[in-house]
This record gives C-alpha cells, sequence and structure tokens, in this order.
C-alpha cells in the first residue's frame, strides 16, 4: 500500500523534473526526499549539495566542491530551483514566513524574511506545506516573503512551478497566473480542498490524482533513502 506521505514525496520530486543541471535546494524531509529520488530516477543532471560546500550524490558521496561563489552566482542567474516552507501562501503564490498579525506589531514571530525575496526573483522557488488548512492557504499573506506572481514585475528567474500539500498538488498556470489544483492525492476530495483553502482556487473539471510511485521508486524511498521511515512522521493521515 502506498502511504500519503509517498504521494507527497512523488510530488516534490516531480518539481525537478526536466530541469536539467540546476542546483536543487529541498528545505525539509519531505522536499529532501524528493529532490534525492528526482536525482536518482528521472533528473540524473540534478546538482545536490551537504548544504555547505560539497555537492553530494543521493547518497551523501561527496562529488565535487561548490565554493559559495559559486553557489551566489547558481542562485542569482536562475540556475536554482528551491523548495520552501509556507507559514502562509495565497492565490498569486506571495509567501510569508515571517509573522502573523501586522508587521509592526506580529501576534506570532516566525523564521523572519530569509533570503525569500531573493530566492523568487533569481531563481525558481516551489513550495511544500506539511498541513494544508485555512491558516496557511490564506486570501492575503500578512507579510510578503516569498514574491508572487503578482509582484514579481516580470522578474527574469521568477517561476513557482508547484506547491505540493498533503491534500494535492496545484501550479499556476491560469490566465491571471492565479493558483490552480493540479493532482489531489488518492483518499483526498476536490471539496476537502477547497473547504481547507481561505481563497477560490482555480479548478478544471476532471482533476486528476497524483501519480503513483513506480515499483522501483517506492524501493528506493523505502529502501534507499528513507529506510528508517521518517517521512511518515511528516504527513499523518
Amino acid at each position: 500500500m502506498i502511504s500519503r506521505s509517498e504521494y507527497c514525496v512523488i510530488a516534490c520530486a516531480e518539481a525537478w523534473r526536466d530541469n536539467g543541471e540546476v542546483l536543487a535546494s529541498p528545505m525539509g524531509l519531505i522536499p529532501s526526499v524528493g529532490a534525492r529520488l528526482a536525482r536518482a530516477t528521472f533528473s540524473p543532471d540534478l546538482l545536490m549539495t551537504d548544504g555547505e560546500a560539497m555537492l553530494v550524490g543521493p547518497d551523501g558521496t561527496t562529488e565535487g566542491w561548490l565554493p559559495y561563489r559559486q553557489h551566489l552566482a547558481l542562485v542569482t542567474g536562475g540556475k536554482r530551483h528551491v523548495m520552501m516552507g509556507a507559514s502562509q501562501i495565497d492565490r498569486y503564490g506571495n509567501q510569508n514566513i515571517s509573522c502573523i498579525g501586522a508587521w509592526e506589531r506580529p501576534t506570532r514571530q516566525l523564521l523572519g524574511v530569509r533570503g525569500a525575496p531573493v530566492n523568487t526573483l533569481n531563481n525558481p522557488v516551489s513550495y511544500w506545506v506539511p498541513r494544508h488548512s485555512l491558516r496557511v492557504f490564506v486570501e492575503r499573506v500578512d507579510m510578503v516573503c516569498g514574491v508572487g506572481y503578482d509582484r514579481a514585475a516580470g522578474a527574469r528567474h521568477h517561476r513557482i512551478p508547484r506547491v505540493v500539500s498533503d491534500l494535492g498538488v496545484f501550479d499556476f498556470e491560469t490566465e491571471d497566473r492565479s493558483m490552480r489544483l493540479a493532482s489531489v492525492h488518492p483518499g483526498v476530495t476536490v471539496e476537502q480542498i477547497r473547504r481547507a483553502t481561505g481563497f477560490a482556487l482555480t479548478i478544471p473539471d476532471g482533476v486528476p490524482y497524483t501519480r503513483e510511485p513506480t515499483g522501483a521508486e517506492l524501493r528506493l524511498i523505502r529502501e534507499v533513502i528513507d529506510p528508517k521511515g521518517l517521512r511518515e512522521r511528516e504527513v499523518r493521515v
């Protein structure tokens, strides 16, 4: 039986399909498993780092050196694809990881803006949301950290390939670049997603299910990449 977390892994992995030789920067467990799966299967040209200075293979073996100046060149030149988290995200892909409430006097302080503006304006950024809810998918984010399509002003490398949550997969392939439901994970209904989203999603007719991992992909997930099953702690049904 394929678990919900494994559907989430495959949905995250698909974000890097056909990316070629770009630096994959997954943030979080499920995105990391997904990036390693993509590298080991359908996106063998992906570059991955140990988070410091080394380029590594899917098993962590050192393959090369990535000096900081070269990392910055990749970041600002559209040659990196990040998958970040989002405390809030809105219909145009604006993301908030800084604070809840008015920034002058927030009710809750979070991570801070960090590198989100630079990431989103200079290289593709996807998002992973482990708990899809009205608190995360909001009409308007309290503070813009990651820049959405309505604010990007034609930035050359700005692109949000996909948003993956524990309920489904979303993209911005609409005329006004607002969020669209691309697939639902098996066991989830379109109505369930609609109720858990704080804005009107574009929902096409006949929304498909998120694709199943192949037998080979399942083996890699379960036996090679995440043999301890840590993914199941992040996505619980």
